[in-house]
């Protein structure tokens, strides 16, 4: 939001800088510089609200795929998870019942 009142800002004063520099204002020169000034606050806050993106997204681990694939993970990693989970409930199960069932070599 700050970077897009910044660059409204500054395309305000570019346009009074440019209406006064066609009525020969002896205002033309001060909007000049500070729409030279504003320009640089201008892409310093559209460049800094693109690091702190792209910073987060790389932190959060977003992951830029369609839509399609990452729902495809997702389920093959809860099949994934709830094979597991069955195998540890089963093996729970047999330690439980002392190893009933399994067939012994003595």
């Amino acid at each position: 939001m700050r970077a897009v009142l910044l660059i409204a800002v500054t395309l305000i004063q570019a346009m009074v800088a440019f209406l006064c520099t066609l009525a020969g204002s002896w205002l033309a020169f001060p909007m000049v510089i500070s729409s030279v000034v504003s320009t640089i606050v201008a892409t310093w806050g559209a460049l800094d609200v693109w690091v702190t993106r792209q910073v987060w997204n790389q932190r959060n681990g977003v992951v830029s795929m369609p839509s399609s694939t990452a729902r495809a993970l997702r389920r093959e990693r809860r099949r994934a998870r709830r094979q597991a989970r069955a195998a540890a409930r089963a093996q729970g199960r047999i330690r439980r019942r002392g190893g009933a069932g399994q067939l012994s070599h003595s």
